[in-house]
């Protein structure tokens, strides 16, 4: 879209046509770092053995294997891959046992007034 060699428009005036910044119009990413790569390896590999690992054990584990790693880096690094560990979630719609259900009072009232309720 942006021509750097255009003879009549200079970058900034084409970067101000487009509603971009130039900033961004110069910008590369940079991508991961070979540790990261080797980190996220090792996290899939643990991943496929203990998919049920969180953010915690996994953390827990690559620091036993002799990697100094935080629980925000390997978060990041598990978000980024997609990973999500599998776990029972809590199940609040089912009531539990021996829980009286309380009757609805206002069912058949009509509110027609101010502090009737």
């Amino acid at each position: 879209m942006i021509e750097p060699d255009h003879p009549a428009l200079p970058i900034g005036m084409q970067c101000r046509l487009l509603s971009i910044s130039r900033s961004s119009f110069y910008y590369e990413p940079q991508g991961e770092s070979e540790l990261n790569l080797a980190l996220m390896l090792l996290i899939d590999k643990q991943f496929l053995e203990t998919p049920f690992y969180g953010v915690q054990q996994m953390a827990w584990h690559l620091r036993n294997q002799g990697f100094s790693v935080n629980v925000k880096r390997v978060r990041r690094l598990m978000r980024l891959m997609g990973l999500m560990p599998i776990y029972q979630k809590p199940n609040t719609s089912r009531p539990a046992k021996g829980h009286k259900t309380y009757p609805y009072l206002l069912r058949g009232l009509r509110v027609d007034r101010p502090n009737q309720v």
